[in-house]
């Protein structure tokens, strides 16, 4: 090894990412790309975090995909534009050309048909997910998904964290820690795992007040399978007024590259109101619902959307999920999009630091990368 690639290996710098949503791959892939060792965790199965495709299979074999997260997203800012134009030349996104309009519940008629092309919606492809599955393969990454961080101690003489998993395993030392996941110093960690959250506050007292305890809206998605299309839906997606259970409706199986959808069926996703899905939680408290539970809401859900007039018939698939803290309800960081304490190498990254959208959170993912690129080097 020459004398400059051994400096440059002694000075590169060792990261974890705590979550594998599109903040955190965002942030990982910039990381990777300069030459620093990223180690990514998450606890699911798959990276995506909201921006998650659900895959369910029917009784007779039939496969369908759902987005039961985030169904597209908006770009304003010009550093993101110029993100996202690289990913719809690498195939990874698609502009959605969907007609969307608002539903009137009390009026039963449709109303505010948006102008098409008026902004553009963007998907990934074939799922929403296809966008975190790809940044976190890039070289320089090793995502573990399935892994809960449930400890993060800083060692003050090495000036390192260490990460253990919520069933004790050590996950090493690491230089620098972003951290995407909003609970990671919350009493809802503790709500849903039964431990203390992994953060412990009192290591960061300056940051406490901002972030030990993030308000969020909650969200139940119903998935749902037609055998045939919605013939009296003229859109492809829409907004409910004066509807107690449903905010929004997409035809999930309209978007660009979906090719898995079976032969004259529609696939739609439904989101419920943050009001009704905080009316069932408090009733069935935070941990995970149980498949009675998860049915009840499926149902009721249904019943709203048949109510419309639409002629809604019985679906050939339904199933709900809930999104315990799908939406942050404020945002922390102000002008700086993420937050950083460079004394103790920690970034804090995500949506609940800009804005509760895609576009917030990419924007959060670049801003933590460069934090830690502008320390170190």
């Amino acid at each position: 090894m020459s004398a400059a690639a051994a400096a440059a290996a002694a000075s590169a710098a060792n990261v974890a990412v705590i979550g594998g949503g599109i903040s955190g791959a965002v942030c990982a892939s910039l990381l990777a790309a300069r030459g620093v060792a990223v180690t990514l965790f998450d606890s699911g199965r798959g990276a995506g975090g909201r921006m998650a495709q659900r895959r369910e299979v029917m009784e007779d074999g039939t496969e369908l995909r759902f987005d039961h997260g985030a169904p597209y997203f908006t770009v304003s800012n010009d550093e993101v534009a110029r993100v996202v134009s690289g990913w719809e030349a690498r195939g990874l996104v698609a502009e959605w050309k969907a007609m969307f309009a608002c539903f009137d519940r009390e009026a039963g008629k449709f109303t505010d048909f948006e102008k098409e092309g008026t902004i553009k919606k963007y998907v990934g492809v074939p799922g929403m997910n296809s966008i975190c599955k790809s940044l976190c393969l890039e070289d320089g990454v090793v995502a573990k998904f399935g892994v809960t961080i449930g400890r993060m101690d800083w060692i003050q003489d090495r000036s390192s964290w260490l990460l253990a998993s919520l069933d004790g395993r050590d996950l090493g030392h690491f230089d620098y820690v972003v951290a995407t996941d909003k609970n990671i110093a919350s009493p809802r960690f503790s709500g849903l795992t039964g431990r203390p959250p992994p953060l412990d506050l009192s290591l960061l007292p300056q940051l406490s007040m901002m972030i030990q305890d993030i308000p969020v809206r909650p969200c139940f998605a119903l998935m749902l399978a037609f055998s045939e299309p919605l013939t009296k839906v003229p859109v492809q997606g829409f907004s409910f007024n004066n509807s107690d259970y449903l905010s929004w409706a997409f035809c999930d199986s309209s978007k660009p590259g979906r090719a898995h959808v079976p032969l004259n069926s529609q696939s739609w996703v439904l989101h419920s109101t943050a009001e009704y899905a905080s009316k069932v939680i408090n009733n069935i408290g935070p941990r995970k619902p149980s498949a009675d539970a998860l049915a009840k809401v499926a149902e009721e859900l249904l019943k709203e959307f048949q109510a419309t007039g639409l002629n809604i018939p019985q679906p050939i698939f339904m199933k709900a999920h809930r999104w315990g803290s799908a939406f942050p309800a404020i945002a922390i960081s102000g002008d700086d999009k993420c937050v950083w304490d460079k004394s103790m190498k920690l970034a804090i990254c995500g949506d609940f630091c800009t804005s509760p959208s895609v576009e917030g959170a990419v924007l959060s993912g670049m801003r933590g990368a460069s934090k830690i690129l502008c320390y170190h080097y």
